[in-house]
């Protein structure tokens, strides 16, 4: 499976126009949160729409500059992943919403206990395996990034990510993690053997492809790569 990866659009519809070609070729979209612009929460409804007539299979969760009611709109949608768990073709998607408090001026800043809380039916519903690799067909869309990889950096070099986050990554080892939330660190890293992904902000012209192939032994991820919309 091949999926077009986005995260923060903060309300800049400009850049998913120039996403045609890439929206014909994917078979899902996978969106990391933040649909609206910072402190301007109406722009995330437009933005929402747009998304979802681009593409008839999105997996979202919310992000911090989101109002935490809006994930009522992404289940309207049929599009949320954040705390439940949705099959498709022997994938499992999961997510968590909004990010851990920093500034206080964005509406959907959590604990870092509530934001990993978004995953307890993920551990509640663990398939048995052996090796302990738990869940290897799952991909989890988290806003926060994991701590400590390419992906939860700020410009001054210090990682920002999610503790709860990252041992959950440990312990469960999803077959990728998608993220979003830390413009200036949108990277690939990994996690044992978990891929983990931020694409970077859409709103920057920044996003990512990753593909997805079912071997005899199991899933495992073929291509992740980032990518970036050529300016005019």
């Amino acid at each position: 499976m091949r999926f077009l990866v986005l995260s923060d659009m903060h309300g800049d519809i400009a850049y998913i126009e120039k996403l045609g070609e890439e929206f014909a070729r994917s078979d899902a979209v996978l969106f990391a949160g933040d649909f609206a612009r910072f402190q301007d929460v109406q722009t995330g409804l437009p933005a929402l729409k747009l998304l979802t007539d681009k593409h008839d299979s999105v997996f979202a969760v919310t992000g911090n500059c989101d109002e935490p009611a809006f994930l009522e709109e992404l289940e309207k949608a049929d599009i949320s992943v954040q705390g439940g768990l949705v099959f498709r073709d022997g994938l499992v998607f999961a997510g968590s919403g909004g990010a851990l408090k920093f500034t206080g001026t964005t509406p959907n800043e959590r604990s870092d206990e509530e934001l990993v809380s978004d995953l307890r039916i993920v551990r509640e519903q663990e398939p048995h395996a052996e090796g302990g690799v738990r869940w290897p067909n799952l991909i989890a869309l988290v806003h926060q990034p994991p701590k400590d990889t390419k992906c939860d950096r700020i410009t001054a070099g210090v990682h920002v990510g999610s503790p709860l986050i990252r041992a959950f990554i440990e312990e469960v080892q999803p077959l990728a993690v998608v993220t979003g939330h830390i413009h200036e660190s949108f990277g690939i890293d990994s996690i044992g053997d978990t891929v983990v992904m931020n694409p970077g902000s859409l709103a920057e012209g920044r996003y990512g492809v990753l593909e997805a192939e079912r071997t005899p032994s199991g899933w495992k991820i073929a291509r992740a790569e980032l990518c970036e919309i050529p300016s005019d």
